[in-house]
């Protein structure tokens, strides 16, 4: 029933791998796979070629996320890859031309991707091969990715464009602004004798609602 090549027993580690991945947390999942101790993993995440994936800790990668690591991938420290997101590095497309499209073809191209630290990869997203994601750097969801993205810039759109540029002032403001309002909510629920949970309790304070 079972192949006995050095493919196929390469492949079926991955499979287990896969798995065992649906019985762990997060956490588990993340330490099975050797990563960070710090980095979180969701449920039905792939990682190809998982020996040439450099992560940094604090990393949260989301369900159904695809990480294809063969041509190398590096992910910065404090970085979020939402859910269904896919990274490419590489591509069939000559093999596919030439139909030469077999395992081990030399028509696969492989480039390699890197994610900066303290970047935010909305869910639903593509990164194409080759390209770099400046530290910082936000992807809004459903966005392809097949060019450079600047450090401290939002982009957006298939193509992916930049929107929006800041900087770490900026920054700092939005995450006072932030943090008010959690600390306001999390009094709020406390004063009602509540337990607040994560950064903000349920429910909306007065003055969130639209005027």
């Amino acid at each position: 029933m079972f192949s006995d090549d050095e493919r196929s027993n390469r492949l079926r580690t991955g499979i287990l791998n896969d798995f065992l991945g649906g019985f762990l947390n997060d956490v588990e999942r993340a330490r099975h796979l050797g990563l960070p101790e710090s980095t979180r993993i969701r449920e039905r995440t792939k990682i190809i070629s998982p020996e040439n994936l450099v992560l940094g800790e604090h990393c949260w990668i989301g369900e159904n996320t695809v990480l294809d690591a063969s041509g190398g991938l590096e992910i910065g420290e404090h970085t979020s890859i939402g859910l269904n997101c896919l990274v490419f590095t590489h591509s069939s497309w000559l093999a596919n031309m030439m139909l030469e499209n077999y395992s081990g073809s030399d028509l696969i191209e492989r480039k390699p991707v890197r994610i900066g630290k303290g970047c935010f990869i909305g869910g639903n997203s593509v990164i194409m091969m080759g390209v770099t994601i400046g530290d910082f750097a936000t992807v809004s969801p459903l966005s392809v990715v097949s060019k450079d993205v600047p450090p401290y810039s939002l982009v957006s759109g298939n193509p992916a464009r930049v929107f929006q540029r800041y900087d770490q002032d900026h920054i700092k403001a939005e995450a006072e602004r932030v943090r008010a309002q959690n600390a306001a909510r999390r009094a709020e629920a406390q004063a009602r004798g509540e337990t607040p949970q994560w950064g903000s309790p349920p429910g909306r304070r007065a003055d969130d609602v639209p005027q």
